[in-house]
């Protein structure tokens, strides 16, 4: 077979996987729904959740929606969420293009950051699930942790029923608590958050995380702020880890911008969040309002 025929044998199985990938988005269907809150508004309404019923919070990057696109399991994961404010700036920015919408972003790297620094008390009862025992440490000593617990499970333990039991027992046996911050990467984070609201022992709010701990200990280097804002905290990372991160941002990353003219995109504002939140440091009355209330339905038919 000569390079033309390669070539040509090439185009033609693109296209065939092209129009298969069309078809599934198209036959697939898809709601994400978001809770729309900049960082000051989510950090009021974790500060207030308090410790006597359980909830998670979950916080979609791109990689997140690609998987809650393709994957219903990882979908009923979210629809389980007390939570779903939005990760990144970039997806904000390529709805706001897609979908002539704005959305209200707040990092859960940014959130995590808040909640340690200035929402935890040095006696509140927090479990830190994943990371180093040296960087529970240094969060103690930072900001003055003195009931974090650490829980460190065994490497790939999601895919191990009994390490999976001991860690969900070792975080039941902490509750309640006020946090739990879930830092195992997605989907395991997002899978021991619904495991422990399934089985109903655990009181207290579940962050899932991701590399949230790493960004506060200096372990991996956050980018500027004006990088973040601007959407390209992506390109930071992959400059800074291109074996790891190649192959998530360059060649599963693009696909959303197949995706996301397809899915149903609805977001609500389910507590009322009063305006001198962003300017105060203390904890808000905020009010529970219907759940449904102020959804905005966005589907790519409509954009």
């Amino acid at each position: 077979m000569n390079f033309r025929d390669r070539y040509h044998l090439s185009i033609a199985a693109s296209k065939t996987k092209l129009g298969t990938d069309l078809r599934l988005v198209h036959n697939m269907n898809n709601v994400l729904i978001i809770d729309d809150y900049e960082l000051g508004e989510a950090r009021a309404i974790v500060t207030a959740f308090g410790s006597e019923r359980f909830g998670y919070v979950v916080t979609p990057n791109v990689d997140h929606v690609i998987r809650h696109y393709h994957d219903p399991e990882f979908r009923a994961l979210y629809a389980q969420a007390a939570y779903v404010f939005l990760d990144s700036h970039f997806l904000a920015h390529v709805i706001g293009v897609l979908k002539r919408r704005r959305h209200r972003v707040s990092p859960g790297s940014d959130l995590t950051a808040e909640v340690m620094s200035s929402v935890i008390k040095p006696n509140d009862g927090v479990v830190m699930v994943g990371g180093s025992a040296e960087q529970a440490q240094e969060l103690r000593e930072r900001f003055g942790l003195k009931a974090l617990r650490h829980i460190n499970p065994p490497m790939n333990f999601i895919r191990d029923k009994a390490a999976v039991e001991s860690c969900l027992r070792a975080i039941e046996e902490s509750s309640p608590f006020r946090f739990c911050f879930l830092a195992v990467g997605s989907p395991q984070q997002e899978i021991i958050a619904q495991r422990l609201k399934e089985r109903g022992i655990a009181r207290g709010l579940a962050l899932c995380i991701g590399a949230s701990i790493d960004f506060i200990t200096g372990v991996e280097k956050r980018a500027p702020i004006w990088m973040r804002k601007s959407g390209f905290e992506w390109l930071f990372r992959l400059i800074q880890n291109p074996k790891r991160l190649a192959k998530r941002y360059l060649v599963r990353g693009p696909r959303i911008f197949l995706l996301l003219p397809h899915i149903e995109l609805r977001l609500r504002r389910p507590v009322a969040v009063p305006r001198e939140v962003l300017t105060t440091s203390g904890t808000p009355a905020i009010t529970a309002i219907t759940a449904m209330t102020g959804i905005t339905g966005i589907t790519g038919s409509h954009s």
